[in-house]
């Protein structure tokens, strides 16, 4: 039985010719906005993946195939589709959305899972899950963990969400064998902040090392992908002196009103975009242009050799 891939030819065309090209999830915009900003968004995001010279692959499960690519009828389709109506997809998921012909939107390890079928080696998200404070009692942990352990795909994010619990996430990282890059600086960013008072355990200042390093995991046979972490724009940023009492009350009143499990992080996003008075939307939106622009460029050195 062949693989339900469903690839555009505009992709199909960049993957045969070793063009470079970057990978792009969906939950952001079946989950992260309404529409029609979810679409601008993701027009946006593609568009500057173009500008700085690589292919964009939004990547989405529709009618039972893995989308690799969206031209813009699907793309439309899947903005205006509403939330309630599309799963939200991680590799516990994947293989039961397609198989009962449902539409479904790609978290980040989803996202990676296809896009290592496809032979896309580089992906951009905003951030990635980890583990929540609470853990330890909760164990609640992100399945985008175990997959950058897993499929061999460079990911590219502002790190991990500052609603996690980011010590704990870099100890189960690095048990996991996955490599963390902090791209130009020491400090691992807090995806909304610049700094999070962690330092990074890798910095790379070139996208041609980071693309080298990608390639020498493969050459030595390690599993899995590698986790860079591109801090946000000064000019965007929310510092963390300002995003900490703000994280704390959120992280608070979900404890108070018993909201746990999946219900959370939906939570705290939404208290949070309140509590900064919709600037979190805004610098989430900077920072994943931001990483787009850096995934473009790493894929451009993968395909340079």
């Amino acid at each position: 039985m062949t693989l339900p891939l469903l690839i555009t030819p505009e992709v199909e065309a960049a993957l045969a010719a070793g063009r470079p090209v970057v990978a792009l999830e969906s939950t952001i915009i079946t989950h992260g906005m309404p529409y029609p900003q979810n679409l601008e968004m993701a027009r946006t995001v593609e568009d500057t993946i173009r500008e700085a010279g690589a292919v964009p692959a939004t990547i989405a499960v529709m009618g039972g195939q893995i989308r690799i690519g969206l031209d813009a009828a699907a793309l439309e389709a899947l903005a205006q589709t509403p939330g309630d109506q599309v799963m939200k997809l991680s590799r516990a998921d994947l293989a039961a959305c397609i198989a009962l012909g449902r539409t479904g939107a790609t978290t980040v390890a989803a996202t990676m899972i296809c896009a290592a079928l496809a032979g896309i080696r580089v992906f951009a998200t905003g951030g990635i899950g980890g583990v929540h404070r609470g853990a330890e009692t909760s164990f609640d942990i992100s399945a985008d963990l175990q997959e950058l352990g897993q499929s061999p795909v460079t990911v590219v994010s502002a790190g991990a969400k500052a609603i996690l619990d980011l010590p704990k996430t870099l100890e189960v990282l690095e048990t996991l064998g996955v490599p963390v890059i902090s791209f130009g600086q020491d400090q691992l960013p807090a995806f909304w902040s610049r700094e999070s008072g962690l330092a990074a355990p890798l910095r790379m200042d070139d996208p041609a090392e980071i693309a080298a390093a990608a390639e020498m995991r493969a050459r030595l046979g390690l599993k899995g992908g590698q986790l860079v972490v591109n801090a946000i724009p000064e000019a965007d940023e929310i510092p963390r002196a300002r995003m900490i009492p703000v994280v704390e009350q959120a992280l608070a009143e979900a404890a108070e009103q018993g909201i746990a499990a999946k219900a959370v992080t939906p939570f705290l996003l939404s208290r949070i975009f309140e509590l900064t008075e919709g600037q979190s939307l805004k610098a989430n939106i900077a920072l994943v242009l931001n990483n787009a622009r850096l995934a473009a460029r790493i894929a451009a050195a993968l395909s340079a050799g």
